[in-house]
């Protein structure tokens, strides 16, 4: 088991921890990616895979709004909080363990979008994983489809390289949370140290280690160009109220073909 999937195996349990409410973020982040789907024609008939769902932060909220999704992680941890959350929210979910390095290996499918949120994309540590990444994605979407992913401003991070993050402080009705993570630079590859600490009735501190690579936006603009989308653009948290940046990649449709 490597370091990404022992990280996300370790903290399924606690990853809703990272949130003052979880239920409340899947509405808000299945209404923005809605946002987007709408803007490039698509609608709830559209064939959706959230190909690093995580706990299904994304997956279950656009599962309640309607959308017919399938959703894939490389931990199976979870993949385990994800079925159960979504069981209780009373959606149908297909879950499947999967590389996003090698979709074509559990689907056979294509899909008309492919979701990869919350900086899943930079725990790519070299640019042959990154590239193998975009290719395997831009493969299982359809001709005319779309990816969506979300990465932190890595523009901006590489000319500081913080050692830290500013903290999440969240009070809830039991006390509160503080989650901050600190991260170990070298040269574009960063550990990253997350902890939370639970003080609501036992204090309980945990910590989860993983590694990212710092992934410009222009190098995966390029990635996504070079392996068949026609078309990419970015939206700025400023731009679009969403927490990261966003890239937006469609891919070309044959001629005379409909999107939808």
């Amino acid at each position: 088991m490597n370091i990404i999937q022992r990280f996300y195996d370790d903290m399924a349990s606690q990853y809703d921890k990272l949130f003052l409410d979880w239920s409340k973020t899947t509405e808000e982040q299945a209404l923005f990616l809605d946002s987007i789907f709408r803007e490039k024609s698509f609608d709830k008939t559209a064939s959706l895979l959230d190909c690093a769902c995580g706990i299904g932060t994304q997956a279950i909220g656009l599962a309640r709004m309607g959308y017919s999704v399938t959703a894939s992680d490389i931990s199976e941890g979870e993949l385990s909080e994800a079925r159960k959350r979504a069981q209780k929210n009373g959606v149908d979910i297909r879950f499947e363990k999967a590389d996003f390095r090698t979709l074509s290996d559990t689907f056979k499918e294509k899909f008309d979008i492919i979701i990869a949120m919350d900086n899943a994309l930079p725990h790519m540590l070299t640019e042959k994983d990154l590239s193998d990444a975009v290719k395997s994605i831009v493969d299982r979407i359809k001709e005319g489809g779309i990816f969506v992913a979300s990465i932190r401003d890595y523009d901006e991070l590489l000319m500081k390289k913080p050692p830290y993050s500013p903290p999440y402080i969240h009070k809830t009705e039991k006390g509160k949370r503080i989650s901050f993570q600190t991260w170990e630079w070298e040269g574009n590859l960063y550990r990253l140290t997350q902890y939370i600490i639970d003080d609501e009735e036992n204090l309980q501190i945990s910590k989860f280690d993983c590694e990212y690579r710092a992934t410009r936006r222009e190098e995966l603009t390029n990635l996504l160009l070079s392996h068949g989308c026609s078309k990419v653009e970015w939206k700025t948290p400023e731009e679009s109220g969403f927490y990261q940046p966003v890239v937006i990649a469609e891919k070309q449709a044959k001629k005379g073909e409909n999107v939808l």
